[in-house]
């Protein structure tokens, strides 16, 4: 019998739907948006050429940029709408860093959105390092209006993984952006990546550790894609870096889990490659398959989020 507290299921994890359904009561989907904003890793005010597992943006499924917002937001809702006939909506702003702007122009993308119908939220995906004190003020003003999510990427807790993937911020640059958020009353959703160069299985699971410590509201876990036209492409290619196999990956996340306090939400376990832009590992195509692998993996060693806290 599956005692884990935070489930109506199987689940022996603390997944974003069961915060869901608790919290609102019904079917909550995000809709990614891309609101045009570009990155301080692109526009060379700290870097160029982006992350190197970057294909020009993060939030590859987000919107398309020539479009307003609405107009995206209409898209993705309507095609929502054929699978789910009812529910609510939370706005994802998902591509390139979402606070890169003075806070009026981020009020002039957010705000024609939050007026939808049905819509009972916002997910603004981010850098720690793209907080201005402006931005910090209309971020707290919206947590005091609508569900409210600030998504950092982090990736790594060490500055020399950093460095690697030409990140451009360090770990002391995450915290402080982390702490100026949570200070605010604010909702974070810290991003990990598994499987990035010169990363051991115990590197990443103290990512986990010490992220857990720091008790945000979600996590997101997720593993290093290859992506067509990247540098990680170059560097795979060339045999300068490698990717995780699947049941490396599997036993990763389950012991990531353990050190994560089970009171923090788990967004995500596995990632999403375009099947036409990704290079490796192809068995993260099947989504599903991964998900039943860490699902029966925790089930044979009988263990749950939390079990290492």
């Amino acid at each position: 019998m599956n005692s884990f507290k935070f489930s109506d299921d199987n689940k022996r994890y603390h997944t974003w739907n069961y915060h869901l359904r608790h919290k609102f009561g019904c079917k909550v989907m995000k809709l990614a948006l891309n609101a045009g904003f570009t990155c301080p890793n692109i526009d060379g005010s700290k870097g160029t050429g982006g992350c190197i597992y970057c294909s020009g943006g993060s939030g590859e499924f987000a919107g398309d940029p020539a479009e307003t917002v609405l107009r995206q937001f209409e898209d993705v809702r309507t095609r929502m709408h054929r699978k789910w006939r009812e529910g609510k909506y939370i706005a994802y702003f998902q591509a390139n860093t979402n606070t890169y702007a003075p806070a009026e122009l981020l009020r002039q993308r957010f705000e024609p959105v939050l007026r939808q119908p049905d819509v009972v939220g916002l997910s603004i995906a981010t850098r720690a390092d793209c907080l201005a004190t402006d931005a910090l003020a209309y971020l707290e003003e919206l947590k005091n209006r609508t569900y409210l999510i600030v998504e950092l990427g982090l990736q790594s807790v060490f500055d020399a993984t950093g460095e690697r993937i030409n990140r451009c911020h360090t770990y002391k640059d995450f915290l402080d952006g982390y702490n100026a958020l949570r200070e605010r009353g604010i909702n974070v959703c810290v991003h990990l990546i598994d499987g990035l160069p010169g990363e051991t299985a115990e590197m990443m699971i103290e990512s986990a550790r010490r992220v857990g410590e720091l008790m945000p509201h979600c996590v997101k876990l997720h593993l290093l894609h290859i992506l067509r036209g990247t540098e990680a492409e170059r560097l795979y290619e060339s045999g300068e870096i490698g990717t995780l196999e699947k049941d490396e990956y599997v036993d990763i996340i389950v012991r990531q889990l353990e050190v994560l306090p089970p009171e923090i939400v788990i967004q995500r376990l596995t990632g999403d490659g375009g099947r036409d832009s990704l290079v490796a590992p192809l068995w993260s195509l099947k989504k599903f398959e991964v998900l039943n692998a860490i699902d029966k993996l925790m089930a044979e060693r009988d263990t749950y989020q939390g079990a290492g806290v």
